[in-house]
């Protein structure tokens, strides 16, 4: 575990804003599972095996790129791609507008922009494509990241920290955007296709984040935790049809048995224990995690409601879900300190201390 923490006051990081955007179309859970019995029933999972799958998921509704329809036809990777540049670029523009305005800040006031997206391939980037749209300087240091999964949307807040932290005064910019969707292959009768199929949806986030003193929650510790030999965890294969998940079963298993090690090594290197959290906020992996989630750090059997709550409405969007759940925390008026954490590809634990406002 390494942690590091921004107190120094004069140039610490803040959270001016936050902001969450998703597609269009929204695929019914039950409506889902019908579907995917009708094209994997009897394949791989007996029929009701996918229902009884779909109904214990915890969701509800989903939110997608594409109508439910559309992705019941095998689709080239070169075409699944196109889409996702397309849908992309179009959740990332209106995730960070919206930020921005929140924050106050004009495009042309951002230093540095962070775009953290592991679900299609953009070279290049999708912020470089969309920054004359939005305004972004010419100036502006970009920096695209890939691979980080399910953790990006807290990782990505710590890379953009530690940028703001480097340049006091300039405005960052972090979209996270994640199209789970396009990578699920109706052609691939094969479980963990299936679990993906009952799983993740499509969404975007953003955030503002700014050194200096002023308004906004400071970011104060942050961590990292990679167990070694867990490559085969969470992750893409690549292959001809594209990006294929790959999804280890006892993933909630290893979570409740292994996350209080990241979490115990996080708090070993910060200046406050889990006593001082009013409350974490995780990424809703899926409904077996936040149990296993809830087991490992000690807290009470539903403890994490508003993560059941936005998995409930939106699904596993994969690395921009944390901030759907950042928003109500927010929303909800809890205050004092939050820690945010999420687990993806490496296998991977990742997190950030955000500070009570007045701090």
């Amino acid at each position: 575990m390494r942690a590091t923490s921004a107190r120094a006051a004069p140039s610490a990081p803040r959270l001016l804003s936050t902001a969450t955007a998703t597609p269009s179309h929204v695929i019914d859970q039950d409506l889902a599972a019908a579907r995917t019995t009708a094209l994997f029933g009897g394949k791989v999972f007996r029929a009701r095996d996918i229902e009884t799958l779909f109904a214990n998921t915890g969701i509800r509704t989903r939110r997608a790129v594409r109508p439910m329809a559309w992705y019941e036809a095998a689709r080239p990777w070169e075409a699944r791609n196109a889409v996702y540049i397309e849908e992309a670029e179009t959740l990332w523009l209106e995730a960070a507008t919206l930020a921005l305005d929140r924050a106050g800040i004009a495009a042309g006031e951002v230093g540095a922009v962070v775009t953290i997206s592991s679900t299609g391939v953009a070279t290049p980037s999708l912020e470089a494509r969309v920054a004359g749209r939005i305004g972004l300087p010419p100036t502006c240091l970009r920096t695209p990241v890939f691979g980080l999964g399910c953790a990006g949307g807290v990782s990505g807040l710590s890379l953009a920290a530690r940028l703001a932290q480097a340049q006091p005064g300039k405005a960052v910019l972090l979209v996270v955007v994640e199209l789970c969707t396009l990578n699920v292959r109706p052609e691939e009768a094969s479980k963990t296709n299936v679990v993906a199929t009952a799983l993740f949806a499509d969404g975007a986030a953003a955030a503002v984040i700014r050194a200096g003193e002023g308004p906004g929650r400071r970011i104060g510790a942050l961590g990292e935790h990679t167990w070694t030999d867990t490559l085969d965890i969470m992750g893409w294969k690549v292959d001809p049809a594209g990006l294929g998940v790959v999804l280890d079963a006892n993933l909630p298993g290893f979570v409740q048995k292994r996350f209080s090690e990241a979490a115990d090594g996080f708090f070993g290197a910060s200046a406050f224990s889990p006593a001082d959290v009013a409350r974490y906020v995780c990424h809703p992996g899926g409904a077996k995690v936040l149990p296993a989630l809830e087991a490992s750090l000690g807290l009470g059997q539903g403890a994490l409601d508003h993560e059941r709550a936005v998995l409930a409405d939106y699904g596993n969007m994969s690395a921009p879900t944390v901030f759907f759940v950042l928003e109500r925390v927010l929303a909800a008026g809890v205050e004092g300190r939050l820690v945010l954490a999420a687990l993806g590809p490496g296998f991977t634990a990742s997190f950030v201390t955000l500070e009570p406002e007045d701090d």
